[in-house]
């Protein structure tokens, strides 16, 4: 059973339109309006991206449960565990060279995408080697994303322990999860945009 449920989640008076599905379909649908809108910049588009899953405490293997992907005010949600299917269209987006994907531990997060679903993401920029960078502060090379979006947007991001070490493989997400998920790409998209076109 696949599902596809939009929301609009609140983030310092930014309203961002949040897809939640489990539906290739709409993964497509939903890159279709990405570049729809964004036609004109993308040889050089910024993507917010991050990963979820659920934690282990111990050994064993956690496979990845939710993609999150983030252009502007619009975040996506995929459902990966319960996907019907991967998207062609998905693919070819993660494995543009021309496209930033952008995230703190973004690496990491594109190594696990390889293993776990076999999608490769082509460019990644890690926000916290970029802040420590352009802002001469070496000491946000090993920040998290809490920090960086301080320092770089001047704004504070919850992350509540119960929500971030949650059940992120649950095929309902709660309300807490989906605002979770939605911010982190969120922020890691406008850090990434403000930094790499030195808007900040």
């Amino acid at each position: 059973m696949v599902q596809t449920k939009v929301y609009r989640v609140m983030f310092e008076g930014d309203a961002i339109t949040t897809t939640v599905t489990s539906s290739g379909a709409s993964v497509k649908g939903w890159l279709d309006e990405v570049f729809s809108v964004h036609h004109r910049r993308l040889h050089k588009l910024v993507v917010g991206l991050d990963v979820e899953w659920r934690p282990i405490f111990g050994r064993g293997y956690s496979p990845t449960a939710l993609l999150q992907i983030c252009v502007g005010r619009c975040c996506l949600v995929f459902q990966v565990l319960y996907a019907d299917y991967i998207p062609n269209a998905l693919v070819e987006f993660l494995g543009d060279s021309d496209y930033r994907f952008v995230g703190v531990g973004v690496g990491a997060d594109a190594v696990r995408l390889s293993n776990d679903l076999g999608l490769d993401v082509a460019n990644t920029v890690d926000l916290a080697e970029l802040a420590a960078e352009e802002m001469g502060r070496r000491d946000l090379r090993n920040a998290g994303l809490k920090v960086i979006a301080s320092a770089v947007m001047g704004v504070d991001i919850e992350k509540p322990d119960e929500v971030r070490l949650g059940p992120w493989d649950d095929y309902y997400l709660t309300d807490q999860q989906i605002k979770y998920a939605c911010i982190d790409a969120f922020v890691s998209f406008e850090v990434g945009r403000m930094l790499l076109t030195g808007d900040y």
